[in-house]
């Protein structure tokens, strides 16, 4: 096993309804990279910004109406499953941008067989790389393990920037030869 690792545990209960508090909370975790252990509890591995973030979650749930446990912990025993559950995670994250990227690969041969070689087109595209990137970048801070999909994630995005660079170029010529 590998060194040990601390943990922050936040359990928790919701009022069933509204059901958009549950869903709220959900995404939120979600958000933070936190894994369920089950139903109610989720884990993170422990940094000054992951206990700020369950802190106000938790003054949050509070203020739902609901009841929250904010826990510092060290796995005596599962830790490798918890760590594979944080990469299985990344991982599943790091897939949606991979099939993002070939939407975006898709949608540049779109308009390269198309001819529409204009500025706005590049523009869109350009802004559309920039979401797709800066999506990753959150996803690789949450990643502390080394989940398998990061590089090849990181050579997909690569892949985007030299397409979007060739059509770049082809918006370029064609300004040129209209002038």
């Amino acid at each position: 096993m590998a060194d040990a690792i601390e943990w922050l545990l936040l359990s928790y209960r919701i009022p069933t309804e509204p059901t958009r508090l549950r869903a709220g909370v959900w995404r939120r975790l979600k958000a933070l990279g936190a894994v369920y252990l089950q139903n109610s509890l989720a884990a993170l591995p422990a940094s000054p910004e992951a206990e700020r973030a369950l802190r106000v979650l938790r003054n949050d749930i509070s203020e739902m109406g609901g009841t929250a446990q904010l826990l510092r912990a060290e796995a005596l025993a599962g830790q490798d499953e918890v760590v594979a559950a944080f990469n299985t995670a990344r991982n599943e994250e790091y897939a949606e941008v991979i099939g993002r990227c070939r939407d975006f690969l898709a949608e540049i041969e779109e308009e390269t067989t198309g001819e529409h070689f204009t500025y706005a087109e590049l523009e869109e595209n350009d802004e559309d790389l920039a979401k797709l990137k800066s999506w990753f970048d959150k996803i690789r801070a949450r990643d502390r393990f080394g989940a398998d999909r990061q590089q090849e994630t990181a050579e997909a995005l690569e892949t985007c920037s030299a397409a979007l660079e060739g059509f770049a170029e082809r918006v370029y010529a064609t300004e040129t030869d209209q002038v």
